[in-house]
């Protein structure tokens, strides 16, 4: 296959949505005197089934043939759509549907070809829903060319009458259609970026002639053709098929796509984007982080929304990336220009309602730039329109208003599918270029403010928090960059911190194992609140308390926190499906919502207990309401404790007595014992309470054949959060069980300086990577037990995996050496942070 040809194909296999239509007879199909027995090349089948099971790729025949003739002899593509009688059959119905005046024609056509096949031998008449094809292949060649001349002299005269001159034969159609008319209308119902269209006949010349741009004919054999390229027969298109099958598979099996810890983030702490290390926003939910997304490359590749902004030169591909000091204002150079980002947090935005959101670009330097606004409603799911006046663009049908405030851009508009995006292509001069999107908004009125002094104050509101921070000297900047990171994912509006800024984003490349993170876990955002404490930053932690206390004014005594909310309190909805979107790098399904939610998992209020007793530690001004909250903790650990729940993981499986679920039911009432000291109350039922919890899991903990506390009670399998048992305190740092239980960890869940969660089976298919919080448990293990050395060769490890702007996934894969997970994952960042503290703090 020569270099046009690989290049033209390779292009095609990277658009959005392809569609690859062709001809049977003669195309995928050989030629043959009886057209009944056609039979179609078993390779091409396979090639064009493969296409249709890709995702965001649709197959499509459209032949001459009647449709139900078709259908028979592609019975293998039972994807494909299948398009008859040269355009006029999409349905078993198109024949009832004819106007009176047509059926008329028609039945006039079906008298006088019949009274024509009697006085010649050889012709052939097939009958469709709206035509006629006389086949004269098997007359010899005076009697075909009578016959054609009889019909092209009479017949084909008739007012209304369509004719069509195939090889070795002429169809008749009382209605207007041709291949071309086909095309156009089944790539307009799929939203096809391109099309391919691989045809041998005359007649196929109607389709080729509708093809432009990205698209591609292919003519086979001889003869004049509007196609671009030429193979000489069936064998050649079987093997092009498969080749485009090839590659497509490749592309969207993401070889393509940009690791995930490359990716940066933009928050105004009540949503956030993400963008690519060439500027480009691939992610960003409106109003809320958990709402539904206005971009998501990331997720569905450029159909499913972008926002690009980069030089039109070659030199778009050599962007450096960094914030802006100790900020998430982001800045994006090339070696001509630069673009600054940031969502505004000017005038106490970050603690209003979710509702106005403002992303604000700014472009600077030499040269032309490219923009590309390419919004997508509701993950693309709903049609997204745009209209262009001399103030912007306006996002036209969202359900709160969207402005992309870009005063005398010259915008056109591009038609992808049944979505617009806005493109222009601009010369920078010496003043800035600002775009500022609006959401919540259809005024495009000038800021009120000046662009430098909007950035100087989202500047100052994350940098100046920052400041207040106590970071340790060693990674300081990655520690500071951690808790900007656990910042950003505040729900300002609340006091809740989401899980992490995305959905989905795969465990195991190409599998199911795709969660949906942007909700608060108690339990993950009162770690998140305590590794910000530890830094000496109260304010989070207090926030979140007080979130969690109306959530506790809603639940009935003594009963169990959800495992996880909205940010905004509520309750999560049942698991659904984006099936819109083909995944990152093909991991399917993309999720919303989280089943987790329905599970029963008794660890969640540990992690608040201990916050509530670093406060306390630290001498904050805990109220009556706070010990209210620690008494209803202990008090629903009271009455459920002794029952098995799901565990920290999430395992789809039936509930088992998880050691770390546990040992948090014994930190929980352990750190109230400390807060009732602290607040001077005394409540010696609970000091029992944590004994009979501490003796359980001792005795029944603990695997003697092991040498270890395992996964759960009732099995041997290693699982990390076994390390709980010391880092909780229950044991201590020298007690030979800790001590062996790290070995066991150390010797069942590492490779390559990655430490994975556990290794048994969870009931899901596929493996999935290193866990991020797994890492920094062990070691801040290693420093408990002494082997400082070892700890501090695994920090290194896990600060060589951070992304180029400091960010972390939630897990790796040490095969590709690449990041995994949803993104920007808090556990990574929080463990990163207590890790450091860790270490820092054994230093001799």
């Amino acid at each position: 296959m020569e270099g046009d040809w690989v290049q033209r194909l390779n292009d095609l296999a990277q658009v959005p949505i392809l569609l690859v239509a062709t001809d049977f007879d003669g195309t995928i199909a050989p030629i043959v005197s009886d057209p009944a027995t056609a039979e179609a090349d078993r390779e091409a089948l396979v090639a064009l089934k493969t296409l249709s099971s890709l995702p965001q790729t649709h197959v499509a025949v459209i032949s001459g043939r009647s449709l139900s003739d078709l259908a028979g002899r592609t019975r293998d593509l039972q994807d494909a759509h299948l398009i008859g009688s040269h355009g006029s059959e999409y349905d078993a119905g198109f024949a009832t549907a004819l106007t009176p005046e047509a059926a008329s024609l028609r039945a006039r056509l079906a008298a006088y070809l019949s009274t024509l096949s009697e006085k010649h031998v050889g012709l052939t008449i097939e009958e469709k829903p709206a035509a006629f094809a006389l086949h004269y292949r098997n007359a010899d060649a005076k009697t075909a060319a009578a016959a054609v001349d009889a019909v092209l002299g009479e017949a084909a005269t008739w007012p209304g009458v369509h004719v069509r001159h195939g090889k070795m034969v002429v169809e008749l159609s009382a209605a207007e259609t041709n291949k071309g008319v086909a095309l156009r209308r089944i790539r307009q119902r799929i939203g096809a970026t391109a099309a391919l269209f691989v045809g041998d006949d005359v007649t196929d010349e109607d389709a080729f002639a509708t093809l432009a741009g990205p698209d591609l004919g292919i003519k086979i054999g001889d003869g004049d053709s509007g196609a671009a390229l030429r193979l000489s027969g069936i064998g050649d298109v079987a093997r092009t098929l498969a080749f485009l099958a090839e590659r497509r598979t490749e592309w969207l099996a993401g070889s393509h796509a940009t690791p995930i810890e490359r990716h940066s983030l933009l928050s105004d702490q009540r949503t956030i984007a993400l963008l690519d290390p060439r500027a480009r926003v691939v992610w960003m939910c409106l109003p809320r982080i958990d709402s539904p997304a206005l971009f998501a490359e990331l997720l569905g590749g450029p159909t499913a929304g972008y926002f690009e902004v980069a030089p039109e030169s070659a030199e778009a591909h050599q962007a450096t990336q960094r914030y802006v000091g100790d900020s998430l204002v982001l800045e994006t150079s090339w070696p001509t220009m630069r673009v600054t980002d940031y969502l505004d947090c000017g005038g106490g935005r970050a603690f209003q309602r979710a509702g106005r959101t403002d992303l604000v670009r700014v472009i600077e330097g030499s040269g032309r730039v490219r923009i590309v606004f390419s919004p997508r409603l509701d993950f693309g799911r709903n049609e997204t329109l745009l209209s262009i006046t001399d103030q912007g663009v306006t996002v036209e049908g969202a359900l709160d208003s969207i402005v992309l405030c870009s005063p005398k851009l010259p915008w056109r508009l591009v038609q992808e599918g049944r979505h617009q995006s806005a493109v222009a292509v601009v010369d920078l001069t010496s003043d800035p270029l600002v775009l500022d999107m609006r959401y919540g908004t259809a005024s495009f009125e000038p800021s009120q403010q000046a662009e430098r002094k909007r950035r100087s104050r989202s500047e100052q509101f994350w940098s100046s928090w920052a400041a207040t921070l106590t970071p340790p000297k060693l990674a300081r900047e990655q520690v500071v960059r951690s808790a900007l990171l656990l910042k950003a994912l505040c729900y300002g509006p609340t006091g809740a911190i989401a899980a992490a800024a995305t959905t989905s984003l795969p465990e195991h490349v190409g599998g199911v194992r795709n969660w949906d993170y942007r909700y608060c876990w108690p339990r993950d955002a009162a770690m998140a609140g305590a590794a910000l404490l530890r830094l000496g930053a109260p304010g989070p932690g207090l926030k979140l308390l007080d979130w969690l206390l109306g959530i506790f004014d809603r639940s009935e005594p003594g009963s169990l926190l959800s495992p996880l909310y909205s940010v905004t309190g509520g309750h999560i909805g049942a698991e659904g499906e984006i099936a819109e979107l083909t995944g990152y790098r093909g991991s399917r399904p993309v999720r919303v919502g989280n089943a987790a939610s329905q599970q029963v998992q008794l660890d969640v209020f540990g992690p608040i207990a201990e916050l509530v007793g670093l406060l306390a530690g630290n001498g904050a001004a805990l109220s009556a309401e706070h010990w209210r909250l620690i008494d209803a903790m202990v008090t629903a650990v009271e009455r459920r404790w002794r029952e098995p729940d799901h565990g920290i993981w999430e395992v789809r499986r039936p509930r088992q007595h998880h050691v770390h679920s546990k040992v948090m039911c014994w930190q929980t009432v352990d750190r109230a014992v400390r807060v009732a000291r602290y607040l001077g109350r005394k409540r010696p039922d609970w000091i029992e309470l944590r004994e009979q919890i501490a003796a359980d899991v001792l005795s029944r903990g603990w695997n003697p054949k092991r040498q270890a506390f395992c996964a759960t009670y009732d099995d041997g399998e290693a699982d990390a959060s076994a390390l709980c048992v010391g880092l909780s305190g229950l044991l201590e740092f020298t007690d030979p069980r800790f001590v062996s239980t790290v070995q066991f960890v150390e010797r069942e869940l590492t490779t390559d300086s990655t430490v994975y969660r556990y290794r048994y089976d969870d009931g899901l298919p596929g493996v999935e990577g290193g866990f991020g919080l797994c890492t920094t448990w062990l070691i801040q293990s290693y420093a408990g037990i002494g082997r400082r050395d070892a700890a501090e060769r695994l920090f290194s490890v896990l600060l060589e995996r951070v992304g180029p702007t400091g960010l972390l996934p939630e897990e790796y894969d040490p095969e590709e050496q690449r990041g995994l997970g949803n993104f920007p994952q808090a556990y990574s960042h929080l463990g990163l942070i207590n890790a450091a503290l860790c270490l820092e703090q054994a230093t001799p």
